[in-house]
């Protein structure tokens, strides 16, 4: 309520209840017992002088009129905003620091700064005194923390997972609550053990108000009357705080009655006037005071120092001379209406600065878009724009505040926006994500293979196998970061075991290979010494105990492996001295590969001889199909013919290596069988 109007208002009645004073002490009161009359004709004056106004107002006046009604509306407003913040101070004088505690851009922070900045303000500030930065903080932390979650739930439901079943645990929001939650008592306890004294504070100041009321007329001296009314004023100036929603109230009945008890002093004019004059003089300063808040560059600042004068306005200063009231209510509603004023300019400024602001976000809301529409198919090009878009959402919040008749709407565009993106690259990285599973469970396959043969020493066949893995590897996309340093380490552990292994083998082999090369050099040399006795199967005993010999030196080293051939050239040409058919030859040199493989009872090299085996006869089978049908083409040629007696040589070349093989694999299967039968009858002598 305009503090202008409360005077005026105040004054009528107090105009009145002083002509009532005046006649209830008779004559006595100046000897002018004409005042009611007087009154009664200045109001009549008064009605007349508006009636003749409202007559002669013409549509242009009446414009003027309404701007000016305007006008004072929205001073009004401005009183009325001041008033509000006198009674809440007014209720705890802690409340004030509420004006010197800074209000940081909480829309600008993340929402682990909020955290920090709510903690910060819960246990350093009084807790009355920040209640609309704590609602401020909660605002902006509830709708970061919200599009938050919407983002989690839909990666969880790109994942796969289902709406029903999201829950997510924030330690963020955890913390946020806890704190929140310590305001909140704190802020009840404070307020539940202050009720009470505000409650009492109340009752004690309408006793005073009362007890001021009471000193009008009574039967005493008026300087005993007037010291007791001093008195009262102490005990007013000291009761306390009262609930803001009496404060004004009280203070205006307050005010009405001491105005009245003034107008009572008319019988000691000398001490009315003193204090009013002493009220005037205090009332001028403040004026003054309020003034010069023009100069005051924080207006944040100059309006909170405007407060405090409407406070000592109200509570401090008592009434002035009624000649002076409309004057210094009028410079000092006159300085509050300046300070409204750049208040309203300031304003206006921010509303330019909150459409530049909304300019800002709109762009980069059409940037999200622009992203959301051209999402990257591969890993290293998403990943760049998901930094693009994050640095788009700091942007977004460091823009600044929009006007708050669009808030919500770009709020929910720039949401949707990022939704959108977001979508798109859950969708992604779901399929990533099934396509690494995959690889993974490959890897895996790979692994066990690495694992269950790191020990074997089936050089050759297993030196092939981890060649042909480790190939595969390469060739298998990127697993899930979580396991992609652990498969592979384990993987390789496997690979190097083994090849470590396999390289110390060579290394004993090759000393091994020398040793037997030095030997099968003396072999060589004692078969070329040998001379045929000329009893053939003399002969070929001796023969065949040259290759057994030959046979149990074992390998020699790679580059030296011709002496293998040079053995074998000599060998035929001995067994063509006694007539012996080369698959007989063949046999009797396998045989000695037969013995080997018994010896070693190694299941793996009998079963790669067997295939060994089968696959010659396949190729030589092959071979002879193609020879055959070549003769077909030769019909009619000579069989004196070159061409055609090489390809009929060719013929019984490969029937006799059919059937040489053949013999060589029924060998085997004997040799097989017999190792089986071994083995059986040995678990028989063991039961």
């Amino acid at each position: 309520m305009l503090e202008a109007n409360k005077e005026n208002k105040e004054d009528k009645t107090t105009d009145t209840s002083a002509t009532e004073a005046e006649v209830t002490q008779n004559d006595t009161v100046d000897g002018n017992s004409s005042t009611s009359s007087n009154t009664e004709t200045e109001i009549n004056s008064t009605e007349e002088t508006v009636h003749e106004s409202v007559t002669d107002t013409t549509e242009e006046k009446n414009a003027g009129i309404k701007e000016k009604e305007s006008s004072e509306e929205d001073a009004n407003k401005v009183l009325e905003e001041i008033d509000e913040s006198v009674a809440e101070d007014a209720e705890d004088t802690d409340n004030q620091q509420r004006h010197e505690i800074p209000e940081l851009d909480y829309h600008a922070m993340s929402m682990e700064n909020l955290v920090g900045e709510l903690q910060r303000l819960v246990r350093n500030e009084k807790v009355q005194a920040i209640k609309k930065h704590v609602d401020g903080i909660k605002h902006e932390f509830d709708l970061k923390f919200q599009e938050f979650l919407e983002h989690k739930k839909e990666e969880f439901i790109s994942n796969g997972g289902h709406e029903i079943d999201f829950r997510y645990n924030s330690v963020t929001k955890r913390q946020f609550n806890e704190v929140y939650q310590d305001y909140r008592e704190k802020r009840n306890g404070y307020y539940k053990s202050l009720e009470k004294n505000l409650k009492e504070n109340l009752a004690n100041r309408l006793l005073i108000i009362e007890k001021i009321k009471g000193l009008i007329n009574v039967e005493e001296d008026i300087n005993t009357t007037y010291k007791n009314f001093r008195e009262l004023q102490q005990d007013w100036s000291n009761a306390g705080p009262i609930p803001r929603t009496h404060y004004n109230d009280v203070w205006r009945t307050y005010h009405h009655h001491i105005e009245i008890f003034y107008d009572f002093l008319h019988l000691n004019r000398e001490l009315r006037d003193l204090d009013f004059k002493h009220n005037l003089e205090e009332k001028q300063k403040l004026v003054a005071r309020a003034e010069a808040l023009v100069d005051i560059k924080d207006l944040g600042q100059a309006f909170r120092e405007l407060q405090v004068l409407h406070k000592l306005w109200k509570e401090e200063i008592g009434p002035v001379a009624k000649e002076h009231r409309e004057e210094i209510w009028e410079r000092f509603s006159n300085a509050t209406k300046a300070m409204h004023q750049r208040r309203q300019d300031h304003y206006k400024e921010l509303d330019a600065e909150y459409e530049e602001n909304l300019v800002k976000k709109q762009a980069i809301i059409s940037d999200i878009l622009k992203v959301a529409s051209n999402v990257a198919n591969n890993h290293k090009v998403l990943q760049q724009q998901i930094k693009q878009i994050d640095t788009l959402r700091d942007a977004f919040f460091k823009a600044g505040k929009v006007p708050q008749k669009v808030n919500e709407k770009t709020w929910a565009e720039f949401k949707e926006a990022v939704r959108g993106f977001n979508k798109y690259k859950n969708s992604f990285y779901k399929n990533l994500k099934k396509e690494q599973q995959e690889n993974l469970n490959k890897k895996r396959e790979l692994l066990n293979i690495a694992v269950a043969l790191k020990d074997s020493e089936e050089w050759e066949t297993t030196t092939q196998e981890m060649k042909r893995i480790q190939g595969q590897w390469k060739k298998i996309g990127h697993v899930p970061r979580r396991y992609s340093d652990k498969l592979w380490t384990d993987f390789k552990a496997a690979c190097n075991h083994y090849f470590d292994r396999l390289h110390a083998s060579k290394n004993t082999e090759r000393k091994e290979e020398t040793v037997n090369l030095d030997k099968k050099i003396a072999c060589l040399e004692k078969l070329k010494a040998f001379k045929l006795t000329g009893d053939r199967d003399t002969d070929l005993t001796q023969i065949k105990a040259f290759i057994e010999e030959w046979k149990s030196y074992g390998r020699v080293p790679f580059k030296r492996k011709n002496i293998n051939q040079k053995f074998n050239t000599i060998l035929d040409a001995l067994f063509k001295k006694l007539d012996v058919s080369r698959q007989e030859s063949e046999l009797l040199k396998y045989g000695n590969k037969i013995k080997q493989l018994a010896n070693t009872e190694n299941d793996a090299a009998i079963s790669n001889e067997r295939t060994f085996i089968r696959r010659k006869i396949s190729e030589s089978k092959s071979e002879l199909r193609q020879l055959e049908n070549n003769m077909q083409f030769f019909s009619n040629a000579s069989e004196d013919s070159p061409i055609v007696q090489n390809v009929i040589k060719n013929i019984e070349k490969h029937k006799d290596a059919i059937e040489t093989w053949k013999a060589k694999l029924k060998k085997l299967n004997i040799m097989e069988n017999q190792l089986i039968r071994d083995a059986e009858e040995a678990i028989d002598d063991e039961e």
